[in-house]
């Protein structure tokens, strides 16, 4: 058992060896970025890390920008990480991101009509009430919000950044836990660059192809605050009826 208390264990250890492998639990009061292209299994490790915390009456909302809420629950199931009780209950909050996660649009009318996404985000109380808040995935949020484009478009991305991210240090200063995953490759570097820099967890998601086989990896490059070791590099894989599966473990 790692020696800090304050942590939210990952739970469902009679499962897998994930909660073990990150040295027994997160961190609270940290910021979790979790990068991966797409299909490199981003949602199946947050939708795993939501189960396991209400699996440990932790309290969880999960902001999906891609499902709805009968996906979800269906992704979930098929994954055997069975949700209906803790929606029911309320221990867990699920929210569908309603926003078109593909091109940005630019055509003036049909930017004005639309919402401001982070102000929005920001402002809604309740999102942010449980003890570990996940949105999946962060950056079509930040893709889809007029005013972010816009200082996209003038080379500010990285002052907006700065605002958004005063405002998650100020929720994780109350003990909680925000997990954000991001696609990099739809977004640049100078937007996601200093999410990379505060976040006190960075994970990245890895596919590497190993003949006709394609394995997947969790890449820890930061993992603040830990008191056990924590592996570098954590294989794994995503089986329909089991969930997350630890392959290996590789310690640098």
């Amino acid at each position: 058992m790692s020696q800090f208390k304050n942590i939210f264990s990952l739970g469902l250890d009679d499962r897998d060896r994930l909660n073990k492998e990150l040295g027994g639990g997160i961190p609270t009061g940290s910021i979790v970025l979790m990068e991966g292209d797409y299909g490199a299994g981003k949602s199946a490790i947050s939708q795993r890390f939501a189960y396991g915390l209400c699996e440990t009456d932790k309290s969880v909302t999960f902001l999906s920008t891609e499902l709805e809420v009968k996906g979800f629950v269906d992704q979930m199931d098929s994954l055997n990480y069975n949700v209906e009780e803790h929606l029911l209950f309320e221990n867990m909050l699920f929210l569908h991101g309603d926003l078109d996660s593909g091109s940005v649009l630019s055509a003036t009318d049909e930017e004005q009509t639309r919402q401001d996404l982070l102000t929005d985000l920001m402002d809604e109380e309740t999102l942010w009430s449980a003890d570990v808040i996940i949105i999946d995935t962060f950056d079509a949020i930040l893709r889809n919000d007029p005013k972010f484009e816009a200082l996209v478009r003038q080379n500010e991305e990285r002052q907006a950044a700065l605002e958004i991210i005063s405002f998650l240090r100020n929720i994780i200063s109350q003990g909680k836990i925000v997990v954000l995953t991001v696609d990099p490759s739809t977004v640049g570097d100078e937007a996601i660059g200093p999410f990379r820099s505060i976040a006190d967890v960075f994970i990245e998601l890895e596919m590497i192809e190993v003949g006709n086989d394609i394995r997947r990896q969790l890449f820890i490059k930061r993992f603040a605050g830990m008191g056990e070791q924590v592996g570098d590099r954590i294989g794994y894989s995503v089986r329909s009826g089991t969930g997350i599966v630890i392959e290996n473990r590789s310690v640098a």
